[in-house]
Formats: structure tokens, sequence, C-alpha cells
């Protein structure tokens, strides 16, 4: 039975919870290779936890776009060693970044007790995982694929189609055995969407909520360059969650923790 301590889910005051992001790919858009050896991922991974992450979002496969996916063998190499031991050494939650359902087991065998599952799961497996390890689960909407995230975007009524997806995908695992309590819902802040639209889900996060927390990843990405065009993008990163908080999202998922705990704590 992994661990799920609920007390450390509970909303702190006048901020978000916050998940750090530990990428552990050689070619993410952010910090690919990086932290690419278990020793410095681990390292990162603490610095981040005294800055104040609430959790740590471990991911193997890069989602950048253009990205192409790897073999479930290649993922797992990457981040089961890395969440082993950062379970034993922490007392965060853990979570891992993945489309893979073996990966996501794998994972929660080792240590993690949250899936953050970018394919919105759409894998009967990955629900079937989520039912029987109990762990938080993250449903993310994404249009198309990494590899086509620059070249073809949501058309029309957006926010209508994400906010529906959402909750079909929450109530169907809802009616396979998935406790409600444990579902967390991402509109998927530029896996296929314009500036516009990705500017939308920031300054209107409560939207998508249908009663279900909801975690915005806005950190780095290409849309802040749009709005924030001569602010660091850490900086504007950080401004961005500030709006997403106060339009209803309970989660932000960023790398530069630091930066975005200093916005909150002004």
């Amino acid at each position: 039975m992994i661990m799920n301590p609920s007390d450390l889910w509970k909303r702190p005051k006048g901020r978000p919870l916050i998940m750090g992001v530990l990428n552990l790919t050689p070619d993410s858009f952010s910090d690919g290779n990086e932290y690419a050896s278990k020793k410095d991922a681990l390292a990162h991974a603490h610095r981040m936890i005294d800055e104040g992450a609430d959790f740590i979002d471990v991911g193997g496969e890069s989602t950048r776009p253009g990205s192409t996916p790897i073999t479930e063998e290649e993922e797992l190499s990457r981040v089961i060693d890395v969440i082993r031991e950062l379970s034993s050494t922490s007392n965060i939650p853990i979570s891992i970044d993945t489309m893979k359902p073996a990966v996501a087991e794998a994972s929660l065998k080792a240590g993690a007790s949250i899936i953050n599952d970018v394919g919105g799961l759409r894998e009967e497996r990955m629900i079937e995982i989520a039912k029987e390890y109990d762990p938080r689960v993250v449903i993310v909407h994404m249009f198309g694929s990494p590899a086509t995230f620059t070249t073809r975007t949501m058309e029309g009524n957006a926010a209508e189609e994400i906010k529906r997806f959402l909750s079909e995908r929450a109530e169907y695992a809802i009616s396979i055995g998935v406790d409600e309590k444990n579902i967390i819902v991402d509109p998927g802040v530029g896996f296929g969407k314009t500036a516009e639209q990705d500017l939308f889900i920031i300054q209107n996060s409560g939207f998508f909520s249908d009663r279900y927390p909801v975690l915005i990843g806005p950190s780095r990405k290409r849309f802040l360059s749009n709005y924030y065009q001569w602010i660091d993008k850490d900086i504007a990163t950080a401004a961005a969650a500030l709006i997403a908080y106060e339009s209803g999202a309970s989660i932000v998922r960023v790398h530069n923790v630091s930066a975005t705990r200093s916005i909150f704590e002004r």
C-alpha cells in the first residue's frame, strides 16, 4: 500500500500547492540533460523541497513540441531508481509524469503516490492501476501529440471542449472504481493550444474544476513570451502561477520553486 498522506494535501493559506518539476530527460524543452545523473537529479529534487515544493513530479519522457516517444524500458531506466531513493529520503508526495501504464505501476511500487497522466486516462490499464493502487491522479488534456503541438492547435470553443473531456474522463474513472477524492484535472497549457487559449486557461482556471482540484502547468511555456516578452522566464512563470491561483487553481507545476514561492510571499 503506497503512502497517501492527506495532511500534505491541505491547501496552504494564500498560495497554491507547488509541484516541482524534475526532468530526467536529455531533450526537455527547458532543462534537458541538466539532471541526467542520479546524483544531480536527487540533489535538485531536495533543493526544490528545501525551497518549499509540496510535491516532486518526476518525468522520464519529454513532451516538448516535436519530441520523439521513447520505449517503456528506457523511461523506466530513467525514473525508477530516482523515485525509489527520493521516496526514502523525503516526506513529500512524489508524482510520476508518464503516459505509460507500466511505468506508472512500477513508479507507484517504487514509492510514488501520484500519477500525472498527460495521456488523460485514455488507457484502460492506467485506470485499473489508479483503482488498484489508490494514488492521486492528474488527468491532463492534450490536443494532438508532442509531434503536432506547433503545427496543429485547437479551434472554436476550446475551453468547453477541454472541460468536457476532463469531466468525461473523471466520471468514467469514478464509474470504474477510482476514488473521486483522488482526481485532479489539468487543462494542459501548451499542449496543442494557441497562446490565446493558454492565456484563457490561466485567467479562468476555476472554469475547469467541475468539483475537482485544478492543476496548472505554465512553467517556461512558449505562450509566456507573447505576454511577458521582457521578463525572465521563471518570473513570468511565477506571475502566471499567481493569476492561475487567483482564478481558481489549487496546484501549480513549475521548474523554479523558489521564484514561484517568492511571488506569493510578497
